[in-house]
């Protein structure tokens, strides 16, 4: 049997027991409002009984580890989740950027309904072609004449500034990108260091709860750049893998992200090791890359593709008229591009240099103003038979389309997210009721120990009181 001695152990060790597990419910209790802790449990179990001539007899409670609520199936889902929304919210910025810098009143369910700003490139070509078609009522009008050149000059700035803005958007993505693989590869480092602590902690017999709480965390955060999978080893360990191949083994980098020029200014994203494309479905470095070579390449392609033809058409025209000195074969516009279309700096000087007339020495001649009037309501083969307000329509209409269909995207996404998370936080959150609860609990069984050695002491006192009488 225990005997007085063997209970009086057997109360200690009770007394031991309720105080660590008033010290879990507080750990719990701390972390109430971390959204990466999971509940923590004390494992405990009875101790190994003493055989006596009636049998085995108890000998109390012992701990046994610190465990947690942790659902892992949960924590990958969460990890899947996070990696979509980071890849549309990347994509939603980096759009609502460029419709910004469009200064458009942009329609995402009509490609025939003109973009609307008094500030936007529709209205700007709508006042240059307006200003074509008035040159016939006065050909001889300096005014006229002044106007058209002004509003050359404004629909070519335009062009450019857009096209600047653009170029700004892509630069900012290829420094996101690069900054966002030096950050996912912190965190796989991080990830493997956690992984060799984890391993050493179940080997030595303790509970890592804490360290798989923090490299959850993580693997959260790098599910936001990347998307990642996780294969759990029985050591406690994960390996990470990142587009199929394996990035984390055991305690150990296998492989790293990299980020490369491949000379077009455009950064690309591979594999340190052999220098292979990863193929990336989610995160933000997928966002990014989606956005900057997807709807924002096309707005770009788009505006260059308008401004050749715009420059093309217009002096295709123009360079065959006559201005009021009897000069011919300027071009009107300059440059090929959007980023660089601008308008001949002798008609900006001296607006009579217009080449407005059909013939030399003919200031009542209007039938090349005429044409480049006519040429605003004409379908241009280099714009798909578009005209150009059609052809800048469809363009920015395809931009809202493409922003719209993110941000419904991101919603449902978010839904979803918010959904596991509460999911999580019910299963494995920290319950402050519970706990509470849980605390009274203990602090009574506490007392009851501590009544116990009491009541134990008193009876050790009487007997060596006996003993030494």
């Amino acid at each position: 049997m225990l005997g007085l001695f063997g209970t009086l152990d057997m109360g200690a060790r009770s007394l031991g027991v309720q105080q660590e597990e008033m010290s879990v419910a507080g750990q719990n209790l701390a972390n109430v409002s971390n959204t990466a802790y999971a509940e923590e449990q004390l494992d405990i179990s009875e101790s190994a009984p003493v055989e006596t001539m009636a049998g085995g007899e108890g000998g109390g409670v012992q701990v046994n580890s610190i465990s947690s609520s942790r659902d892992p199936l949960l924590d990958i889902q969460i990890q899947a989740e996070g990696s979509a929304s980071a890849s549309l919210t990347a994509q939603q910025s980096s759009l609502q950027n460029a419709e910004a810098y469009l200064d458009e009143q942009i329609s995402a369910s009509s490609s025939s309904t003109a973009p609307d700003s008094a500030n936007g490139l529709a209205s700007n070509l709508s006042n240059l072609f307006g200003a074509f078609q008035a040159l016939p009522n006065d050909p001889s009008s300096s005014s006229l004449r002044g106007n058209a050149v002004t509003y050359a000059q404004q629909v070519a700035q335009q062009f450019n500034q857009v096209s600047s803005q653009l170029s700004t958007v892509q630069g900012n993505l290829n420094t996101s990108i690069k900054n966002d693989v030096a950050s996912s590869n912190q965190d796989l480092s991080d990830i493997a260091t956690l992984n060799v602590q984890i391993a050493a902690a179940q080997n030595s017999g303790g509970g890592a709860a804490q360290l798989v709480d923090q490299r959850e965390q993580i693997l959260e955060n790098l599910s936001g750049y990347a998307n990642i999978s996780t294969t759990a080893q029985s050591n406690g360990t994960v390996d990470v893998s990142i587009g199929g191949v394996t990035m984390v083994s055991g305690g150990a980098v296998a492989d790293t992200l990299q980020a490369v020029d491949p000379g077009n200014g455009n950064v690309q994203v591979r594999e340190a090791n052999g220098g292979q494309a990863v193929t990336l479905t989610g995160g933000s470095i997928e966002g990014e890359l989606t956005a900057r070579d997807g709807a924002l390449a096309d707005l770009q392609n788009g505006l260059n593709t308008l401004a050749s033809s715009l420059i093309t058409s217009v002096n295709g025209i123009y360079s065959k008229g006559y201005d009021e000195y009897g000069n011919t074969g300027q071009n009107l516009f300059t440059g090929s591009s959007a980023s660089d279309i601008g308008v001949n700096t002798n008609v900006v000087k001296d607006p009579k240099q217009f080449q407005a007339a059909g013939a030399a020495g003919d200031s009542g001649d209007s039938s090349v103003a005429l044409a480049l009037g006519d040429l605003g309501s004409q379908n241009v083969p280099g714009l798909n038979g578009q005209t150009f307000s059609g052809y800048y329509a469809n363009t920015v209409s395809n931009l809202g389309y493409s922003i719209a269909t993110v941000n419904e995207k991101l919603d449902n996404s978010q839904t979803v997210t918010q959904m596991l998370t509460n999911e999580r936080a019910s299963t494995s959150g920290v319950s402050v009721d519970t706990e509470m609860t849980n605390l009274i609990q203990y602090q009574k069984a506490y007392e009851a120990s501590a009544e116990l050695i009491s009541t134990l002491n008193q009876m050790l006192q009487t007997a060596v009181q006996m003993k030494s009488s």
